[in-house]
């Protein structure tokens, strides 16, 4: 399978990238209160590390992080890891707007996902009424299995640019 640890380092080096004036030096957004081991930046470099290779699961996520114990040395509790996610969406949003306009600074809107699109579920095709007695407006049946690579795309614009 993937190397969830390795996955998880280039996404926090792209992060640190495009976030230098947002985070503090230790990667945290600047608040008051205590100074947290596994930084706002870990945070959202794990989610964008879990979406890269399809996790889509915070159980099943965190029962993989169980097999890299030893290289996430300061992993925080799944709670706390929702609870930050949430604290975080401003940041991540805006590093996401920062990488798409290194992509390219021409289009205003990306879709960046790493999910395939169901467009027609066939198992429902044989009940499906539209377009019976109309073939012309019947709709198509396919399904899009296409996955974006995001790290490999990410990896290869920031070489290239």
């Amino acid at each position: 399978m993937h190397n969830l640890y390795a996955i998880f380092a280039k996404f926090l080096d792209i992060c640190k990238m495009f976030s230098a004036d947002l985070v503090n030096e230790k990667g945290n957004i600047p608040r008051r209160g205590v100074v947290p081991k596994f930084s706002d930046l870990e945070v959202i470099s794990l989610s964008l590390a879990a979406e890269s290779i399809g996790i889509d699961s915070e159980s099943f996520l965190f029962s993989k992080l169980n097999e890299y114990k030893d290289d996430f040395s300061s992993l925080i509790s799944r709670r706390q890891y929702n609870d930050r996610r949430k604290l975080t969406i401003g940041l991540c949003n805006q590093v996401r707007e920062r990488i798409a306009s290194k992509v390219d600074g021409g289009e205003a809107i990306f879709c960046i996902d790493s999910m395939p699109i169901e467009v027609c579920r066939p198992i429902r095709s044989k009940r499906c009424k539209m377009g019976k007695n109309n073939y012309d407006k019947a709709p198509n049946m396919a399904i899009v299995l296409h996955r974006v690579n995001i790290i490999t795309d990410i990896n290869y614009i920031l070489s290239v640019g």
